[in-house]
């Protein structure tokens, strides 16, 4: 008989011992506290893998309509000035690409032309660069463009809204710049040239965008005729109307910037005293 239970007792000490080592929880044998049998070595104990928690995902569920649509509307509208602005600049290159073609090609079918051999009283690039910093006026932009002066004023500071009538204040900053003008650029050549933005006419006085700079830019011409120095022999007009936009008129900055009178100064002088001698600029420069 106890021949008979030895295998028994044998196959339940070997489970006894394997669920020591194992750790079972389930282990009706085994208490909380207890310890393994001599000899064998303690369980570890087995800790649950961490699991990470994902973030929440936004929610506009509680977000208010009308914030969603006045965000939705400002990307449209910045989107819409980007466009505007990326044409604007596509239609700058391309004018720039095709000037330079053009000038290439002059430039390879005549000779060069020496500074001696120039027309008396033109003066160079670098001569007017030096000059324009000489014009203390205020109130206005001025840049050099290839080899003239632009002095940028904005129609809002001359004329009504809409209309082509100087205001006081528009009279008075026109006599101040057509006497630097007169000061450092004397009897050089001076265009007038009118441009404005692309919004509709409130003024039924004007047919198109070009009627209205047209009408500016003669109210500029009779003022400096009448009232200062300037001779008819040295001015012209040019009215641009919306053609030719500084920035993109897509905001009300834009359209304001681009409403403007522009006074170019030309390296040419008119008069029969065309020489350099005397010449402000020209001195500065270091002409003779």
């Amino acid at each position: 008989m106890e021949s008979l239970l030895r295998p028994f007792a044998h196959a339940a000490t070997c489970l006894l011992a394997l669920s020591w080592t194992v750790g079972c929880t389930q282990n009706p044998f085994r208490t909380a506290g207890s310890q393994p049998p001599p000899g064998l070595p303690a369980a570890p104990l087995a800790v649950a893998p961490s699991v990470a928690v994902p973030p929440p995902a936004p929610s506009y569920v509680d977000t208010d309509p009308r914030r969603l649509e006045a965000g939705l509307a400002r990307s449209r509208q910045e989107s819409l000035v980007m466009q505007d602005e990326i044409a604007a600049l596509r239609e700058q290159l391309a004018s720039t690409s095709a000037q330079l073609v053009q000038a290439r090609a002059v430039g390879l079918a005549s000779p060069p032309v020496s500074a001696a051999a120039a027309p008396p009283g033109t003066m160079t690039p670098v001569a007017m660069q030096s000059a324009m910093g000489m014009l203390a006026v205020t109130g206005v932009e001025k840049r050099l463009d290839g080899g003239v002066v632009r002095i940028e004023i904005p129609a809002d500071k001359l004329f009504e809204s809409g209309g082509a009538n100087l205001l006081p204040a528009g009279t008075a900053l026109l006599t101040q710049v057509s006497d630097e003008i007169e000061r450092v650029f004397p009897g050089h050549f001076l265009g007038i040239e009118g441009h404005t933005d692309t919004e509709p006419l409130q003024n039924a006085s004007w047919g198109s965008q070009h009627q209205l700079s047209v009408a500016r830019a003669s109210a500029v011409f009779d003022f400096l005729t009448s009232r200062t120095s300037l001779q008819q022999g040295q001015l012209f007009l040019v009215a641009h109307g919306p053609n030719h936009p500084v920035v993109s008129n897509a905001t009300a900055a834009g359209r304001a910037r681009n409403r403007r009178v522009e006074l170019v100064i030309y390296p040419e002088r008119s008069g029969a005293d065309s020489a350099s001698a005397g010449h402000p600029a020209a001195t500065a420069a270091g002409g003779g």
